[in-house]
């Protein structure tokens, strides 16, 4: 593993030359934030040594360095995901790299199920804590030069960034909510039962995603903002059958205010 990250680094190092303060993880349907960059260079996930490749739709596959808000970003336009045949090592592979290539922390977004009765479709919601109920990434033999065996999550999501997440929303006028993700392998929908399991864990909220990447940057001690767009509900009497691309348009509609808050987010770290 260590030899295939030094490998990529210097491939991506070689096509750049920059040093990224901020990644960005964009997810389903809120890919739109890459228009904000003032880019300086694209990279297909397909060109890069040893990266896995997007398979799903609303994830378009490709780095992007540039600035946001004068600031040196790098994008991820799409991310990996267990449930399309990847291991857990792989899924959070390009979060080790961008860790080698200096960022100081990350951003994750995502699209989520809503099990909290008072949300509603589109609602924003900042993720405070998650329960995890897919295959801890760190399983394995430790990387030592990565972090330490025993991973603290106490503050899996930093404290700090999420107040500032919450000043911005609020300058601006962005109603949000905040709560806790539940993580689950997918690639099926949850049944009206599992949406009851999972709301007496103690979610307000489930996805497919972010909580391995989290998991990574905690081991390399990379302090995270994560949010959801709520895009489909999970309550008793709300359950309908949803597709992907009903997920996609529902985060799609609430990306520019998503955008917003990002943007503003990245000045004041």
């Amino acid at each position: 593993m260590l030899s295939k990250t030094e490998e990529t680094v210097k491939y991506i190092l070689k096509k750049t030359g920059q040093k990224p303060k901020i990644a960005v993880i964009l997810g389903s349907g809120l890919g739109l934030l890459a228009d904000e960059i003032e880019v300086d260079v694209k990279i297909p996930y397909v060109d890069i040594p040893n990266f896995p490749v997007s398979t799903v739709k609303g994830h378009k596959g490709q780095m992007i360095f540039g600035t946001l808000n004068g600031v040196h970003v790098v994008a991820m336009q799409g991310r990996f995901h267990y449930y399309e045949g990847y291991t857990m090592e792989e899924v959070i592979f390009p979060v080790r790299i961008m860790k080698k290539l200096g960022i100081e922390c990350l951003f994750v977004s995502n699209a989520a199920g809503g099990v909290n009765p008072d949300f509603m479709v589109g609602d924003i919601m900042f993720i405070t804590d998650h329960i995890n109920l897919m295959p801890n990434p760190l399983l394995g033999p430790n990387h030592s030069d990565l972090g330490p065996r025993f991973v603290d999550m106490s503050e899996a999501y930093d404290k700090q960034l999420l107040s500032k997440a919450k000043k911005v929303a609020r300058h601006h006028g962005i109603n949000f909510k905040t709560g806790i993700y539940a993580a689950v392998t997918g690639p099926t929908y949850e049944t009206p039962a599992e949406y009851r399991y999972i709301r007496t864990l103690g979610a307000d909220a489930v996805g497919m995603s972010t909580v391995p990447e989290v998991i990574a940057a905690r081991h390399m001690r990379l302090p995270v903002f994560a949010v959801s767009v709520i895009s489909d509900l999970g309550v008793e009497g709300k359950i309908v059958e949803i597709s992907h691309d009903e997920v996609v348009d529902a985060a799609s509609h609430v990306a520019p205010m998503l955008n917003v808050i990002i943007k503003d987010l990245v000045r004041e770290v």
